[in-house]
């Protein structure tokens, strides 16, 4: 499986439920690598997608303990269980984890891709992603050229569990 996260210095990413910074060009490499993929995401990071609808041209996986919990255009796994199965379809390198931050610190263990944009900066945040650059487990096998939206430098990283 792949994840994909967009990071600050701090390895920081949301603060109050809602993304540090949004750049489009983040958002652009984020549709190019899940369009026509499986996503897996947690309920609240759905609600925060416009109209809190699942993504388009995706297909949408939502991790949710609540059993009552459904969404339209949406497969709701209510385990790691039941979501492992429902996996078990999909190519493994055709499946993303979106977040929010339980989803990513549950299923990190089982990626084996992470695609991390890192941005220049250190936001006020109370929400983190794991820092790879001290977990020996992974390596940084691509870093892209730095880019700027406006004064916010940033690039696309690649890392890759080691053996």
């Amino acid at each position: 499986m792949n994840i994909i996260v967009n990071v600050d210095n701090n390895w920081a990413i949301g603060n109050k439920n809602r993304l540090l910074v949004s750049i489009p060009n983040d958002m652009k490499h984020f549709r190019e690598e899940t369009t026509g993929k499986v996503v897996v995401l947690g309920r609240k990071t759905l609600e925060t997608f416009p109209q809190g609808q699942p993504l388009k041209n995706r297909t949408n996986i939502v991790l949710s303990r609540d059993r009552a919990y459904q969404v339209r255009g949406a497969t709701v796994a209510h385990s790691l269980e039941e979501l492992f199965e429902e996996l078990k379809q999909y190519r493994d390198e055709d499946v993303y984890v979106v977040g929010g931050a339980s989803v990513y610190r549950q299923l990190l263990p089982y990626c084996n891709v992470a695609h991390v944009t890192k941005t220049d900066h250190e936001y006020e945040a109370d929400t983190y992603f794991p820092d790879l650059d001290r977990d020996g487990q992974w390596e940084l096998t691509e870093d892209s050229e730095e880019q700027t939206y406006f004064d916010i430098p940033y690039c696309f990283l690649k890392y890759e569990r080691r053996g």
